[in-house]
């Protein structure tokens, strides 16, 4: 009963983790110049941090506790971009969860809607991306 259980909560946390829920966001054209066409946010990132710790780590997130091993965040030119988390879910073994969304911008910040579900707002500074997600801050560098 106990491993059913995980299996069902599984998918509800990734989901979570990787997806917001807010549905009405909406974004103005660019008008920051600190992103410009020289400062693209195009590349893939790394990611470094989960709420302040350094990644891999155990997290804590509506009862659940996985361990987040590694994951990266790819912001493509044609206004895509994908996040894909490797985890481990107490006594399993490694698995990963990839989401794609389409975004928009407005200079620092990102606005991605992800397929199928809700919207996340993100911000791009040098080489650094990070994201608030349900409370939960993820950091990636390039």
């Amino acid at each position: 009963m106990r491993h059913l259980l995980q299996l069902w909560l599984l998918p509800l946390f990734i989901v979570t983790v990787l997806a917001g829920c807010k549905q009405d966001a909406k974004v103005a054209p660019d008008s920051n110049p600190k992103i410009t066409a020289d400062t693209s946010p195009v590349g893939t990132y790394a990611l470094v941090s989960v709420n302040g710790n350094k990644v891999p780590c155990t997290i804590q997130h509506e009862g659940a506790g996985p361990t987040i091993k590694s994951g990266t965040f790819t912001i493509n030119a044609d206004s895509t971009c994908s996040s894909k988390i490797v985890f481990s879910m107490p006594p399993g073994g490694d698995s990963s969860r990839e989401v794609k969304a389409v975004y928009t911008r407005q200079g620092a910040e990102i606005t991605m809607q992800w397929e199928g579900a809700g919207t996340t707002k993100g911000t791009v500074e040098g080489d650094t991306f990070t994201m608030n997600n349900e409370g939960m801050l993820f950091a990636y560098r390039k």
